[in-house]
């Protein structure tokens, strides 16, 4: 679809949402034979207690236009083709918050729209689904992680409130630091494109606090040493790749029931290089079809995870005289606020798409839900599509 310039912002929101759904639906018809609005979950046998999780965010946002709208979806092959078939997909989720990425994260990990400054050294105020998993179900910590991005989310896996908070939440992985530590002795040289922290404000990086794993920490638990790490970064191209290595050594070695990845390459677009952003997307798409992959040929996964896939945001129309099109999402337009959400495993009907809004905030009830502990103090609503 080729936008028309002269359209304003709603306008074309309203427009790359009506293809999206109406190619969706389409395809949806196809897979699951036209039964797109019978929400009744499949019949599953795997038992609560037995049940795993796998969120990933594209941290860094996407336009419809490079990704859901015909024109876009020639970058996303594997979520159209392959992933999408297997789902139920959200076609309209809406995020109310603060369109900042470690706030966003921490909006999507919390269930309540955080309003701290994206760039503040702080831990989420409200309980992380990692402490309300963790608390309510009585998991170690080897349970629950993230793989993240080093711009500030070193705290992303425990909150500072008072009921939850220190001891309680996620192992908190970033590879950018862990690289940046394995490489002092041999200079950066051609890996500072590994390790920048943050494209939208490079000078401003939080220090280092939370639950960070180290790299000696690392090397114990994954059996991955600092020659082993820096060997594989080599052969890896982008952050997100690193990630998704160390998420599948955290697959192999831990197994644990709650894993969370942040896909960050999309993130260059405050660049203003498209093709970086386009690049970034296609990348991401193909990393979430790995991801995939890997938990349909672990035993310790396949057939008892449910993975969901959603960006923290979408960014800025083009028509917009305050933005910048695809390099930024700070207008808080249709098109920055609204994303979607694929979600895939056991007992989740496929080929189903889902017009109604839904709020991001809605993952962490959802994700109660489904592993059997309380959001108790989150505001949004678990989605009944996938937990009924």
């Amino acid at each position: 679809m080729r936008l028309n310039r002269q359209m304003n912002a709603g306008d074309i929101a309203r427009e790359i949402a009506w293809s999206r759904r109406e190619f969706l639906r389409g395809a949806a018809a196809v897979v699951a034979g036209g039964a797109t609005t019978s929400f009744a979950r499949a019949h599953t046998s795997v038992a609560r207690n037995r049940q795993k999780a796998v969120v990933v965010t594209f941290g860094g946002g996407a336009r419809d236009e490079e990704t859901f709208a015909p024109d876009g979806q020639e970058n996303i092959p594997n979520l159209v083709q392959t992933l999408f078939p297997q789902s139920t997909f959200y076609a309209q989720v809406i995020n109310r918050g603060i369109l900042g990425h470690y706030v966003a994260t921490a909006s999507l990990a919390t269930g309540v729209y955080e309003t701290f400054n994206n760039f503040a050294a702080v831990s989420p105020h409200n309980p992380t689904v990692f402490e309300y998993f963790r608390k309510d179900l009585r998991r170690r910590a080897t349970d629950a992680w993230v793989v993240a991005p080093s711009n500030g989310f070193n705290r992303i896996g425990e909150s500072d409130h008072r009921l939850y908070g220190a001891g309680l939440g996620a192992g908190v992985i970033l590879p950018k630091h862990l690289l940046a530590a394995a490489l002092p002795s041999q200079g950066l040289g051609n890996y500072e494109h590994l390790l920048r922290d943050n494209y939208e404000a490079p000078f401003n990086t939080p220090a280092l606090a939370g639950n960070e794993v180290e790299m000696e920490r690392l090397h114990h638990l994954l059996k991955l040493s600092v020659t082993d790490f820096s060997a594989h970064a080599r052969s890896l191209a982008s952050p997100d790749e690193l990630s998704v290595y160390i998420a599948r050594r955290l697959m192999r070695e831990l197994a644990p029931s709650l894993l969370w990845v942040t896909l960050h390459d999309i993130d260059i677009a405050h660049s203003g290089a498209y093709s970086l952003y386009i690049d970034g997307i296609r990348r991401s798409d193909r990393l979430c079809a790995d991801i995939w992959k890997t938990i349909q040929s672990d035993p310790e996964y396949a057939g008892k995870t449910t993975m969901f896939i959603l960006p923290d945001f979408g960014r800025d129309a083009d028509t917009d005289p305050g933005g910048n099109g695809f390099q930024h999402h700070r207008t808080g337009d249709p098109l920055s606020r609204t994303t979607w959400m694929m979600v895939m495993g056991p007992g989740i009907r496929q080929g189903v798409v889902i017009d109604r809004p839904v709020e991001s905030i809605d993952l962490v009830p959802t994700l109660g839900s489904l592993l059997g502990f309380s959001a108790r103090l989150a505001h949004g609503t678990p989605l009944v599509e996938v937990v009924s």
